[in-house]
């Protein structure tokens, strides 16, 4: 399988080069020239546009920030619809609005190209170890053609059920993850008024039985999310607007979960 690589950032560029050591055939593409700089000691191929990369990829891989720029990517004379052949296949490994993928999906099969979403979670770290965690929305026979591409750098790779299931489980792992930052912090709070350092508290509790993914980011920049908010405190807003709008959808409460994470993104916009 030839493969296409788009969003070459902190997550995504290690996803392309461990695709590259596994011995595809790959090529990349980037809006700046500097993106592309640290492949040139690889075998990776590299592209004009996004058409000129999907002409000669069998899978494309779309590692952007969101929405739209997974619609740019995609759409317009020179985008990756342009340039796939009956056939292909598209993998939105961003965390985008299900939504988003049925309207891609809608233009992909006009032209007989399949849709996955498959976004995922670790960061650069679990892609160095091959251990990024992949979820898969949509047709299972696809995804499995596309199964050891994403082996070469995931593990687990989950297949969840139809197109979008990935997106809405990616989307309440990162809502659960911003409640708990939420709740972290409120209780960080509570210890500070109660005359216990946060610094030593968050040092405390990240290492007792109220550990967490969300507490030990807390630890790290010192009991406060100063820190994490420019890295990922525009994502997390993302992402919590994409949770809410899901459950409305579905009339399902949206329950204290979004309270917490609320605080969460209250105290990114006016960190401490």
């Amino acid at each position: 399988m030839r493969v296409g690589f788009i969003g070459l950032g902190s997550q995504g560029g290690p996803m392309a080069r461990r695709i590259v050591e596994g011995g595809f055939e790959t090529t990349l593409w980037a809006r700046r020239a500097a993106s592309l700089e640290p492949y040139a000691d690889t075998a990776a191929k590299t592209a004009g546009s996004p058409a000129e990369l999907a002409a000669a990829s069998d899978l494309v891989c779309l590692c952007v920030v969101g929405d739209d720029d997974v619609r740019e990517v995609l759409y317009g004379d020179n985008g990756v619809l342009a340039g796939l052949a009956s056939g292909s296949v598209i993998a939105i490994h961003s965390t985008v609005h299900p939504d988003t993928c049925a309207e891609i999906a809608d233009k992909a099969a006009a032209q007989g190209v399949s849709v996955i979403d498959a976004p995922v979670s670790g960061g650069g770290p679990a892609v160095e170890e091959g251990k990024l965690l992949v979820m898969i929305g949509g047709d299972e026979e696809v995804a499995e053609r596309c199964r050891p591409v994403f082996a070469t750098y995931a593990d687990p790779i989950v297949h969840l059920g139809p197109l979008g299931s990935g997106q809405v489980t990616k989307i309440l792992n990162n809502l659960l993850f911003t409640a708990n930052l939420g709740s972290a912090l409120s209780t960080l709070d509570l210890g500070e008024s109660l005359g216990i350092p946060r610094v030593r508290l968050a040092e405390v509790l990240n290492g007792g039985s109220a550990t967490s993914k969300a507490l030990g980011s807390i630890a790290i920049f010192g009991g406060t999310v100063e820190g994490l908010a420019p890295i990922a405190g525009a994502l997390l807003q993302k992402d919590v607007r994409h949770a809410a709008s899901i459950a409305a959808s579905a009339s399902a409460p949206e329950g204290s979960v979004f309270t917490a994470a609320d605080t969460a993104l209250e105290s990114m916009e006016h960190p401490r």
